[in-house]
C-alpha cells in the first residue's frame, strides 16, 4: 500500500522507468542488427572467400619495413570470389586476407563492372575496397568519376565523399557526396547536386537517379530549367529519357511571366502538355489575369487550356477586378505566334461573375479576343448598380478593357429599381446600348417596345408613371440621366401616382432577379437558378423559305 502511494506521488519515477525500459529494448535491437551484419560479413572468412594471388613478376619479404607482408612487383593479379584485381605493385597480407595495391589499379567483376584508380586498399574479410585518386567506376554504360571511392562488395554499394561525376547517356550528374548501387542501379547524390542534359538542367540539394529507368527522384529543394520553362519542386520525379516531370507538394512551373502552382503537377516537354491538380493557382503577369481551381490542363504548342472543379477566372487588368466562375473553362488559341493571333474562351455551365460595378449570370459564355466580344447564352442577366438587363442572348463588346456597347437580343428587358415598388421598365425584341468613356451614352430599343417610366420634377419628387407602346425607342443619356427621348408614333398614358392600374404597374415580362445576383467574389461559387416558371422560353425564329428548300433538296 505504501509503495503504491509512493508511486502515485512520484509519477516521474514511473515514467523514467518506462523510458529506461524502452532504451534497453532499442539497445538490444541495435546489437541484434549489428550481430546479424557481422554474421553476414563472417561468411567471407572461409576458404572459398580467401584472396588468391594469381601472378606477380617479383615476390619478396621485408620483415623490418612490412612485417607479415608479401611484397609484389610487376603485373600483379589477385582473385577474390568472382572479382579479379590488377596493379603494378602490392603488399599482400595473406593472414589478414587483405592487400594494398599501387599503380594502375583495376578491379573487374564479370563483364559489367570495373573499377580503376591509383591506389586500392582491399579488405577481404569485410569485402571492402577503398580506391583513391583518379577513380573511375564503370557499370554497363554508366561511368562514375571521383577522387575517393569506397566500394562495399557485400552490399554492392559504392560511395564517394570528395565530389563525384556520373555520366549516363546524355545525363551528367555531379555532387559533393553520393553513392551508387550496381544491383539496383540507383544513385543517390547529396549537396550541390547538378544534373545536366542538352534539353534541361536540374540543380538540387538531394537527388536520386536510376540508370536503368533514367528517372530522377527529387527529394529536396530543386530547380529545373528547360528553355523558357522553370520548375521549382521539393518532391517529385523527372523522366530524363522522355523529358516528363511528375511533381508533388506545391511545385511551381513558370514560363515567360506565367506561373502555375498546385498540389501536384505533370509536365511533358516534347508535347508541351502540362496538368495541375489540387489547389491550383495559374497567374499571367503579362495579361494580368489568373485561374484558380482543382484541375488545369495546358498545351503550350497549341495554346489550348482548360480548367474545372471550382474553377475561377480572375482578371485584374482593369481598375476593378473581375471574378468569373463556371463548371468548366476552355480556351482556344488561333494563329499562334503570328500577328493575327487571338483567343476564344468558353465558360459553361452555371456561369457567375462579380465585379464591384457589374455582375452577371448565365448558363454559358464565350469571349473572343479578336473582336473583344463577350456573349452570354441561356437566361443571361446583367446588373449594373440599380439596373438589370436580361434576354435570350447578351453580347458585350469591349474596348481597351472598358465596355463599348451592349446588345440584348430577343425578349429583351431592362429594369431600373427606384424603390421596392416602382421600377423603370423597357421591353422589346432587341436592346442596343452604347457607352462613351465607360458611361452609358444612348440606348436603342427595337420591335414591340413597351415602357413603364417614372418621371421626377425639379425637386426630385415622383410625378407619376408614363406608359408607352411603340415600335422603336431611343434614349439619350448625359451624366447617367435621360435628357432626350425619341420614338415614332406611339400610344401612351400618363398615370398620376395613386391612380396607376395594377395591371400597368409592371410590364407583362417584368422580373427582378435580385435573389440571383452575385453579392461578392466568393458568392460566384453559389449557384442560384431562377424560380420555376420565371425562365425565358426561347422564341422560335422562322427560317427563310430558300434555306428550308435548300435543306430539303440536300436530303433528296
Amino acid at each position: 500500500m505504501d509503495q503504491m502511494n509512493i508511486t502515485r506521488r512520484n509519477p516521474r519515477k514511473r515514467y523514467d522507468g518506462h523510458r529506461l525500459l524502452i532504451f534497453c529494448i532499442l539497445c538490444l535491437f541495435g546489437l541484434f542488427v549489428i550481430a546479424q551484419n557481422d554474421k553476414k560479413r563472417e561468411t567471407s572468412d572461409t576458404n572459398e572467400s580467401r584472396i588468391y594471388l594469381l601472378h606477380a613478376d617479383v615476390l619478396s619479404h621485408d620483415q623490418f619495413r612490412n612485417p607479415g607482408a608479401q611484397i609484389l612487383v610487376g603485373n600483379v593479379q589477385f582473385r577474390h570470389d568472382d572479382v579479379f584485381m590488377y596493379c603494378d605493385s602490392a603488399c599482400f597480407y595473406e593472414e589478414d586476407n587483405s592487400f594494398d595495391a599501387f599503380g594502375h589499379v583495376r578491379m573487374v567483376q564479370g563483364d559489367t563492372l570495373s573499377l580503376i584508380g591509383d591506389v586500392l586498399y582491399y579488405d577481404g574479410m569485410q569485402q571492402l575496397a577503398r580506391v583513391r585518386h583518379n577513380v573511375v567506376l564503370t557499370h554497363l554504360k554508366s561511368v562514375l568519376y571521383t577522387d575517393s571511392l569506397d566500394y562495399d562488395r557485400l552490399y554492392d554499394l559504392g560511395y564517394f565523399f570528395e565530389g563525384g561525376k556520373l555520366i549516363d547517356k546524355d545525363n551528367v550528374l555531379t555532387s559533393d557526396w553520393g553513392e551508387y548501387s550496381p544491383t539496383t542501379r540507383e544513385a543517390v547524390f547529396n549537396y550541390n547536386v547538378k544534373l545536366e542534359n542538352p534539353k534541361f538542367t536540374i540543380v538540387s540539394d538531394t537527388l536520386h537517379y536510376n540508370t536503368r529507368t533514367n528517372m530522377a527522384h527529387i527529394v529536396g529543394p530543386s530547380n529545373i530549367d528547360s528553355g523558357d520553362n522553370h520548375i521549382y519542386s521539393e518532391s517529385g520525379y523527372y523522366d530524363t529519357q522522355k523529358d516528363q516531370a511528375y511533381l508533388l507538394e506545391r511545385s511551381l512551373l513558370t514560363n515567360k511571366g506565367k506561373k502555375l502552382v498546385g498540389d501536384s503537377l505533370y509536365y511533358d516537354s516534347p508535347s508541351g502538355i502540362g496538368k495541375a491538380f489540387g489547389n491550383i493557382r495559374y497567374e499571367d503577369e503579362v495579361n494580368k489575369n489568373m485561374f484558380t481551381g482543382n484541375y488545369c490542363y495546358y498545351n503550350e504548342h497549341t495554346g489550348y487550356s482548360e480548367a474545372a472543379d471550382s474553377a475561377l477566372a480572375i482578371d485584374y487588368s482593369q481598375k476593378d477586378t473581375l471574378y468569373l466562375h463556371a463548371d468548366t473553362f476552355k480556351i482556344f488559341t488561333y494563329h499562334m505566334d503570328t500577328d493575327s493571333m487571338y483567343r476564344v474562351m468558353h465558360a459553361y455551365h452555371k456561369v457567375r461573375s462579380y465585379r464591384t460595378d457589374v455582375q452577371a449570370v448565365c448558363d454559358s459564355l464565350i469571349y473572343n479576343t479578336k473582336d473583344s466580344c463577350m456573349s452570354m447564352y441561356k437566361d443571361p442577366i446583367v446588373w449594373n448598380g440599380p439596373q438589370q438587363v436580361l434576354g435570350e442572348q447578351i453580347h458585350v463588346f469591349m474596348n481597351d478593357s472598358t465596355i463599348d456597347s451592349l446588345q440584348v437580343l430577343y425578349q429583351a428587358l431592362s429594369v431600373e429599381r427606384i424603390d421596392s415598388v416602382h421600377y423603370n421598365q423597357v421591353a422589346g425584341r432587341e436592346i442596343h446600348t452604347y457607352f462613351k468613356d465607360g458611361a452609358m451614352d444612348y440606348t436603342w430599343v427595337i420591335g414591340n417596345v413597351y415602357v413603364d417610366y417614372y418621371p421626377f420634377d425639379s425637386d426630385s419628387l415622383m410625378i407619376g408613371m408614363n406608359y408607352v407602346e411603340t415600335s422603336e425607342l431611343k434614349l439619350f443619356m448625359k451624366e447617367q440621366k435621360v435628357y432626350r427621348i425619341w420614338m415614332p408614333a406611339a400610344v401612351g398614358t400618363m398615370y398620376p401616382l395613386g391612380m396607376i392600374p395594377p395591371n400597368k404597374l409592371y410590364l407583362e415580362n417584368f422580373a427582378w432577379f435580385d435573389y440571383i445576383r452575385p453579392r461578392n467574389k466568393m458568392d460566384v461559387f453559389e449557384w442560384r437558378g431562377k424560380k420555376k416558371g420565371t425562365e425565358l422560353k426561347v422564341s422560335y425564329k422562322h427560317q427563310a423559305p430558300l434555306q428550308k428548300l435548300d435543306q430539303i433538296l440536300k436530303k433528296k
